[in-house]
């Protein structure tokens, strides 16, 4: 294994046993630290363009990868009349799809289809807040998950919807919204907004869809749930809870505290709402599977905040008679938990604690139904390699332990590839940064293969690196520029797109 040192210096992959390596190819930044100048991505193989969404300046950045080595920003799509922001992007065949949110944020948005060489060939409404926008495999639909999220002040709080695009002839014919109003939520899901409706509450984040194009799964972050969307009709089938994580079992602990000096990584008597964010599927031996990220969120407005800290939980007694020293800054006091569950009896005080997110990956049958998930593997993994970067914030440096309290490395960007006739996934961290590379092969006994640093702990933040990884996409040989492998990283943080050999 490598050194403290040499992880922090080189921006290469660690090597554990695996003959896989990431290496950076180059970067390009596209704007300021800290303005979302790179966020969501997709990549067109006809033209070697990656698109790359640009929340600084609202544009659509088109950047020439046809030299990896040397990419380069070539044109800039301007959706100025269309809303307030771009959210995300997406390529298939010719077509780009750019989700927009409007003025308010509370009203429809847009979804804009250009051709590649950056002509507009039509607008459509969709739900309030599109927020991530794909293709079907087979081309034939658009598919946008609106998160439809209230106001600050909780007086506004628009349905949640995913709006279906058939495509046909290689041009966008139809939008219909899928809506949540007709259907009821599976036990478990959590819907707790202020005098919120099962619609109302629901927001979706994260799509992806079934191998043959029929099916789509769509996350509902912070609903802990899952939305399955039949394509060829348009309707949803069902909403299911995706339950919680026993974080006092072993191999599922995690470091609960800010305000200690070192790695402690532990068993604890919290359950880990997954509220996952990224969502891909794939099929093995003709089965479906899902995989995700397990972000965390949390509900947090001006009117409105579900997050408390343990050390401010009125714990029961007879569940918790060590309640003094769990509540301790150094133990469970300062994580971060909501103040909606763990009053199982209603009696007025807490006899289950639950914190956000649960720092894994976690694959999943096509029922919702948890097949594996990496436990405390991240943490385990990253208290070795990153030294003092352990749990950092992405935009202070040193910030050893920062987000310990919360959401730790908080797992948000997915991508799946096939190398040699496996199939790995690519997860981003978020905070700390760095990506962390799975052989999937096996959806039920996942390897760990790699760690790709990407960010220089010892210099200044603005000069540190990749920071913030929001989107992943894997290009395969067949139809990178090079003919090798590749891997691409939206880095909203740092503002910057980066090109990785995987070899």
């Amino acid at each position: 294994m490598k050194t403290f040192s040499l992880v922090l210096l080189s921006c290469f992959a660690v090597q554990i046993g695996s003959t896989l390596e990431l290496s950076k190819l180059s970067t390009l930044k596209l704007g300021a630290f800290d303005e979302g100048a790179a966020e969501m991505i997709d990549y067109d193989p006809v033209t070697k363009n990656v698109f790359s969404i640009n929340g600084e300046n609202k544009t659509v950045a088109v950047i020439d990868i046809s030299d990896p080595t040397d990419i380069k920003l070539q044109n800039e799509l301007n959706i100025a009349d269309y809303g307030k922001s771009p959210t995300c992007v997406a390529v298939k065949n010719g077509l780009v799809a750019v989700t927009i949110r409007a003025e308010d944020k509370q009203a429809p948005g847009q979804v804009v289809f250009f051709k590649t060489d950056g002509e507009i060939v039509s607008a459509m409404t969709t739900g309030a807040l599109p927020d991530n926008v794909i293709f079907s495999p087979d081309g034939k639909y658009c598919i946008i998950a609106n998160e439809g999220e209230p106001s600050d002040d909780y007086t506004n709080d628009p349905e949640g919807s995913v709006t279906i695009v058939e495509i046909g002839n290689g041009m966008p014919k139809e939008a219909v919204v899928a809506g949540f109003s007709n259907i009821e939520g599976g036990e478990g899901v959590r819907v707790f907004g202020p005098n919120a409706s099962l619609a109302q509450d629901l927001e979706p984040e994260f799509a992806a869809v079934s191998g043959d194009s029929k099916t789509a799964f769509v996350i509902c972050q912070e609903n802990n749930a899952l939305a399955i969307v039949d394509l060829p009709t348009c309707t949803v089938k069902a909403v299911k809870s995706l339950g919680t994580k026993d974080h006092s079992k072993e191999g599922n602990g995690f470091d609960a505290s800010n305000k200690t000096d070192a790695a402690d990584i532990r068993t604890w008597p919290v359950k880990g709402l997954y509220l996952p964010d990224a969502i891909l599927s794939y099929d093995v031996g003709g089965k479906g599977y899902l995989i995700t990220a397990n972000e965390g969120d949390a509900r947090d407005y001006e009117s409105y905040s579900e997050e408390t800290r343990v050390e401010d939980l009125k714990l029961d007694p007879d569940k918790f008679p060590n309640a003094a020293e769990l509540q301790d800054e150094k133990m469970l006091g300062r994580l971060k938990t909501t103040t909606t569950l763990g009053d199982t009896d209603g009696d007025g005080d807490v006899d289950e604690i639950y914190s956000f997110g649960a720092r894994s990956f976690s694959i999943w049958d096509e029922e919702g139904n948890l097949v594996y998930d990496s436990g405390d593997e991240f943490e385990q993994i990253l208290s070795k390699e990153l030294g003092e970067g352990f749990n950092s914030t992405n935009d202070e440096q040193p910030s050893f332990k920062d987000r310990s309290d919360d959401k730790g490395p908080e797992p948000e960007a997915l991508a799946l590839g096939v190398v040699d006739g496996k199939t790995y996934a690519f997860i981003g961290l978020e905070r700390c940064g760095g990506i962390l590379v799975y052989d999937v092969t096996d959806p039920a006994a996942p390897t760990y293969q790699t760690f790709y640093a990407g960010r220089d702990f010892t210099k200044p933040i603005e000069e540190a690196g990749d920071l913030g990884p929001e989107d992943l996409e894997f290009i395969p040989a067949s139809d990178s520029p090079n003919g090798m492998n590749l891997l691409i990283s939206g880095n909203e943080v740092s503002g910057t797109v980066t090109v990785l050999e995987v070899k």
